[in-house]
């Protein structure tokens, strides 16, 4: 039976392949390296993918394919209220890391093509890599021949699949493939990769984010080259968040309501999944729902004003703003 994650644009989390390193700001405070050198790095999956420095465990390059763990999927049912089971892939690395094959990268995708029963959701730094690889000629054949090498009969029958001599549609209906924008230069860097690639479903994180993001900044060409003649023929769904934890950086309400407006005037659909450890607003002034000004009635001219929530990630959306209270999944 799946587990299920606490990520709340997700069902369940799945990782086929761990171990990770650090490519970009928005790596600098990762959930999975800290858990991997700190709770999990004795166990036999994270053993030896990170290493320690002053700012605590850091991903050392390794990367790691859990057989165990391949099929795992296909032995998971349908929610029994009709729905479809959301998976994250890989949050405990990056599927398309440098060091990570592209044989094990057919390996999983193999898998997914098995559960179309379920939708899994691959998110990214490496855009290029990503492009590139979905891009490759004959890329469902490789996938096709991964899963006859790794699939035997005994374990086909008793999944109950059927492997025929007819290869899956391209691209997999149940792939939704994204990547990680922190800032604008990795907005501007990564998005037109993305819009290139293809995707059932294509998505932007913008978690953490530390910094505004203008979506209108990539470029029509990139939108024409995904054959889109506007951002919601190429985009279709886009999460925003905060940073927690203890080394948490500031998240700024406005950034969030610009891309929710931006997302809304472009009819995207747009998930807030967290305020984070240290939300504030640089223009705002209060009230907000649990907020306080330590500095008195001055600080109301000079701000920013920070927020004082009880939920240690900013998760509570009872208690934000109303306007920030947006959780919409793509259609």
């Amino acid at each position: 039976m799946a587990n299920k994650s606490s990520i709340e644009w997700c069902d369940t989390t799945w990782n086929p392949i761990v171990g990770c390193s650090v490519v970009s700001p928005g790596c600098t405070n990762c959930y999975a390296m800290r858990l991997a050198g700190t709770r999990l790095q004795l166990t036999t999956a994270y053993r030896g993918l990170t290493q320690e420095s002053k700012a605590g465990p850091v991903w050392n390059g390794k990367v790691r394919l859990l057989e165990n763990r391949l099929t795992d999927p296909l032995r998971w049912r349908a929610p029994k209220d009709g729905t479809r089971r959301r998976v994250f892939v890989n949050s405990m690395g990056d599927l398309f890391h440098e060091l990570v094959s592209e044989e094990w990268i057919d390996r999983v995708l193999g898998t997914i093509a098995l559960a179309p029963h379920h939708d899994f959701l691959v998110l990214t730094k490496r855009a290029e890599r990503m492009h590139d690889f979905m891009q490759t000629p004959k890329r469902i054949w490789k996938i096709f021949e991964a899963v006859r090498r790794f699939v035997d009969n005994e374990y086909r029958e008793n999944a109950r699949f059927e492997l025929d001599e007819t290869p899956w549609p391209w691209p997999l209906p149940n792939l939704w493939l994204g990547i990680s924008a922190e800032d604008q230069q990795r907005a501007n860097q990564r998005i037109p990769l993305l819009l290139a690639t293809p995707a059932a479903v294509r998505f932007i994180s913008a978690e953490p984010l530390l910094g505004p993001v203008d979506l209108r900044a990539v470029s029509t060409a990139a939108i024409s080259a995904a054959a889109g003649n506007k951002l919601s023929d190429c985009l279709h769904w886009v999460i925003v968040g905060g940073e927690s934890g203890k080394d948490a950086r500031p998240f700024d309400l406005d950034w969030a309501t610009s891309i929710i407006n931006q997302c809304r005037g472009a009819g995207i659909p747009c998930f807030v999944k967290q305020l984070g450890s240290l939300p504030f607003s640089a223009t705002k002034k209060p009230p907000f729902t649990l907020w306080q000004i330590d500095d008195g009635p001055s600080a109301y001219e000079t701000g920013p004003f920070y927020a004082d929530l009880r939920n240690s990630k900013g998760g509570d959306p009872a208690e934000w703003p109303k306007n920030l209270r947006v959780r919409e999944m793509p259609r």
